[in-house]
């Protein structure tokens, strides 16, 4: 184990955009990517709704449709890397977890199946599958606007004469609870002018004014973003390009083989997953040239 000094290295953007339906999440979205420059694509779990917004900006959509289990999100993460997109905008994350077939009804599905309808059991199933969701995100080569529905929180309080009064406590996500922690910025969208006001904020960009979202907001987070040091290359970089390059069935299981080794004799998990990530990526390519060969 060694300390190094610490240094804010160049990084890409990890924003989580949350409102209630109608707030202007999805607009917001768009004008950030505008402003971040590249290729963008988006995940639309809104029934087309992004395709609305055609005229802001150029992006491809891909409509998600139910079952929103964990595993098709990443399935749709990694088809937006390998297809070399810039930015990726999910729109939404709620129904990951809350929309039919995502956490909460897989949850509910394995408690009757497995636990005797003990959903608090269940979740040792369940909560790795959505962690691999949120991994898919952290761990991307792509900047993620991730965006998520909220809904006002209210609680019952004694009003006196033993009467309860209902008491607004702000909105919450609808998402697990710590969702937001995993983002640099989070940024929350009232109704009344689709104005954004910062939650969440390690860039020290945002006061607690509310703001209105424009291409500016993109422009100022990839200055930001670029403004650290060159991260160094990991340890793993060569054996990450080895997998990418692989043409073969054969040739990707022994570069597994061998990646697989190095990362568990280093017992490092970051460099695992990455590695997989690669390997099912090029598998995918390999079955799909296979695929498309012509028959003798």
């Amino acid at each position: 184990m060694q300390f190094t000094k610490a240094v804010r290295k160049k990084a890409k953007l990890r924003l989580a955009l949350t409102g209630p339906s109608g707030s202007g999440k999805t607009y917001g979205a768009l004008m950030i990517a505008q402003g971040l420059g590249g290729k963008i694509a988006v995940i639309d779990t809104e029934h087309g709704s992004a395709s609305l917004y055609s005229n802001l900006c150029e992006f491809d959509t891909l409509e998600l449709t139910a079952p929103y289990s964990p595993e098709r999100y990443i399935q749709a993460i990694k088809a937006a890397e390998a297809a070399g997109y810039e930015t990726l905008i999910i729109d939404s994350t709620t129904h990951e977890w809350s929309g039919s077939g995502g956490c909460l009804e897989i949850n509910e599905q394995t408690a009757q199946a497995k636990f005797r309808g003990n959903t608090w059991s269940a979740w040792n199933e369940t909560t790795p599958r959505h962690r691999k969701f949120i991994d898919a995100m952290l761990q991307s080569s792509m900047h993620i606007i991730a965006t998520g529905r909220s809904k006002t929180e209210t609680s019952q309080e004694d009003a006196g004469n033993g009467k309860k009064k209902v008491v607004k406590l702000g909105m919450k996500t609808e998402q697990r609870d710590g969702f937001e922690y995993e983002f640099t910025v989070v940024l929350d969208i009232v109704h009344a002018g689709h104005y954004a006001v910062a939650s969440k904020d390690r860039t020290n960009l945002y006061g607690d004014e509310p703001f209105k979202i424009s291409p500016q907001t993109g422009l100022d987070l990839a200055a930001w973003l670029e403004s650290g040091e060159e991260p160094s290359a990991p340890w793993y970089e060569e054996l990450l390009l080895t997998l990418e390059g692989c043409e073969s069935p054969e040739e990707l299981k022994a570069a597994w083989d061998a990646a697989k080794k190095a990362a568990n004799e280093r017992g490092d998990k970051t460099a695992y997953d990455a590695m997989k990530s690669a390997m099912e990526a090029a598998a995918a390519a390999i079955k799909e040239a296979m695929n498309a060969a012509p028959t003798a």
